[in-house]
């Protein structure tokens, strides 16, 4: 019988005790035989027809260890179990952690977090309970923003695990898929090339090359401080351009936002959640796993002249 996400929660962990990093498959090869799966189980597909059931249960459960604070992402696509992890190991017996896995004080923090959050952003998550009393379209609406939130925050660890010189390329994708700079040859050679002054790169506004835009493109985890966004506006002021746009992995504090809205110069600033927003949008880094269209009765046909 296939285990269900939470029940694949605690051996997954385990596997992991040994510190290294694995991937996802690597985690799925052994978990299968850590559950003794028939081949005809691992073949069983979701109702889209795109993955089978069991990677799409370990994929969600490796998520939930993350949101946990049990595991952290290391170099793109690989993960390990990190010292909270460890600990919550080695304070109970395995016996006890399947009795207890899902109510330690870390997983509660992160559910009640999700619930809290639910309250003022529907995006989040919804419980069980709600999902009865909306309409079929409303569930779908739900579930699509639930999967969005996660793919998103996914889309985040990842790009934080690459390097330097990835997130380059990815941010000159990004760039060329809404349409800037031209063909793919020229934005290459003006991102990340010039480190001229505070500028990461230079980028056509349009694809006939009548106006650029100034780059600045940083891969952070913390928050980035008004002194790199001044610094910015300097080198644009040094550079008599008017248009800038400042990328960054993590978040701008409102000082920031205060201050662009107060200059001259139109400075675009784009954070984490809204580069991986704009990832999805684009379609970036992503492909896609299936569509479903929503159909409804068409009364103009229906209606006799």
């Amino acid at each position: 019988m296939i285990p269900k996400f939470d029940e694949v929660m605690l051996p997954l962990l385990i596997y992991l005790k040994d510190g290294q990093e694995y991937s996802l498959s690597e985690a799925y090869e052994a978990l299968a035989l850590e559950f003794k799966l028939t081949e005809s189980e691992l073949k069983e597909l979701l109702p889209s027809g795109q993955q089978t059931i069991f990677k799409n249960r370990v994929g969600w459960a490796r998520s939930y260890l993350k949101k946990a604070g049990l595991i952290d992402s290391t170099k793109r696509g690989y993960f390990k179990i990190n010292e909270r992890g460890l600990t919550l190991l080695s304070q109970y017996t395995e016996k006890e952690l399947k009795s207890k896995f899902t109510r330690f004080e870390d997983f509660i923090r992160f559910q009640s977090k999700e619930k809290a959050n639910t309250e003022n952003d529907s995006s989040i998550q919804i419980n069980a309970e709600e999902i009865y009393n909306q309409t079929p379209e409303e569930s779908l609406e739900y579930a699509y923003q639930k999967l969005h939130t996660e793919l998103s925050k996914e889309l985040l660890d990842t790009i934080k695990s690459s390097s330097p010189e990835f997130f380059e390329k990815l941010v000159i994708d990004l760039l060329i898929s809404m349409g800037y700079g031209g063909s793919r040859k020229d934005a290459g050679k003006a991102i990340g090339k010039s480190g001229d002054g505070g500028i990461d790169g230079i980028i056509n506004e349009d694809k006939l090359g009548l106006d650029v835009i100034y780059i600045q493109a940083k891969r952070w985890n913390n928050s980035v401080p008004i002194k790199e966004i001044r610094d910015f506006t300097g080198a644009l002021a040094y550079k008599k351009a008017k248009k800038g746009i400042f990328i960054t992995t993590s978040s701008f504090p409102k000082s920031v936002f205060d201050f662009v809205s107060q200059i001259e110069y139109k400075i675009i600033l784009i954070d984490g959640e809204r580069l991986t927003d704009l990832m999805i949008e684009y379609n970036v880094g992503l492909s896609t796993v299936n569509a479903y269209l929503i159909k409804t009765i068409d009364s103009d046909y229906f209606e006799e002249k």
